[in-house]
């Protein structure tokens, strides 16, 4: 059976500490801050972000380079016999593309998965793709499982500020200044590619309210097989929100007590410049058995 390394990124939110733990590797995504570079989790922490949000700084992500993604590859495969690269989504960001197109040239001993998740979902991919190595499964048996089930799962992000999506140029100005003057609490949703509107609110409470019951809806009808088999899994992650997302976290314990709730976890700082502080959000997934 050949030996297979587990690769992500940080957009996972999985740390350096924790994936030591689980026995894979992370790749640290990199952003300019003021114009100088900065690694997540390597030398720049989330408290360290969000004091440079405050400070108004220039924020903005990049991807990892691809001298450092192939120098991983290189050193991994000089132990395993192939890799199971799984990056954030492809439609939030080019670096899952230059993953596929550096693969390219390994043989076949890489298997890039764009299974189009981020954070808690991406995070939940990981898992699901350890499960899989235990089974006995090939990179490319993995990949394959991982690309078939890639849907199943979605995200639900309740804003603090619409100042973040106008700073990145994700609102007009016009539509900033209204929503902050009603006090509009927008609800995203992530399924699959794309970070879209999925309700207004004015309120964190209604904000709550309309994940909990987008994620019933989902569970009810979506997912409603993967509840029966007991394979549905729901997590937390939040943007510099700790208190928030603990009560939420009890929350979802009482209104999903079908369901394993699993992570409660920051957000991808990645996606956390474009959104602020003071995020909450909701993810359900499925969970490969």
């Amino acid at each position: 059976m050949a030996s297979i390394r587990i690769v992500t990124d940080s957009n996972s939110g999985i740390t350096q500490k924790e994936a030591e733990k689980l026995g894979i590797s992370v790749l640290p995504m990199p952003f300019l801050i003021d114009g100088e570079e900065f690694y997540e989790d390597i030398n720049l922490t989330q408290q360290e972000f969000y004091e440079h949000l405050k400070a108004e700084a220039s924020v903005s992500t990049s991807q990892p380079s691809t001298v450092n993604v192939t120098e991983l590859w290189d050193s991994l495969l000089k132990e395993y016999d192939e890799i199971v690269h799984i990056p954030m989504s492809s439609g939030l960001s080019e670096s899952c593309h230059t993953a596929e197109r550096l693969a390219e040239s390994y043989g076949g001993r890489v298997q890039v998965v764009d299974n189009q998740r981020i954070s808690i979902t991406q995070k939940q991919s990981v898992y699901d793709a350890l499960a899989l190595e235990k089974q006995g499964k090939s990179a490319a048996e993995i990949k394959e499982i991982l690309l078939r089930t890639k849907f199943d799962s979605s995200i639900y992000i309740s804003l603090d500020t619409l100042k973040y999506l106008k700073k990145g140029g994700r609102l007009t100005p016009a539509a900033a200044l209204v929503g902050t003057l009603l006090r509009i609490k927008p609800v995203l949703q992530i399924q699959g590619e794309k970070l879209d509107a999925f309700k207004k609110v004015h309120t964190l409470k209604q904000a709550k309210e309309v994940m909990i019951a987008a994620v019933k809806h989902d569970l009810e009808t979506r997912f409603a097989a993967f509840v029966e088999a007991g394979e549905m899994t729901v997590a937390v992650a939040h943007t510099a929100n700790d208190g928030e997302a603990a009560i939420f976290l009890e929350e979802l314990r009482a209104a999903f007590p079908r369901c394993k709730v699993t992570f409660c976890d920051p957000l991808s700082l990645s996606v956390s410049c474009h959104i602020g502080p003071g995020a909450l959000a909701v993810a359900c997934s499925r969970e490969l058995n």
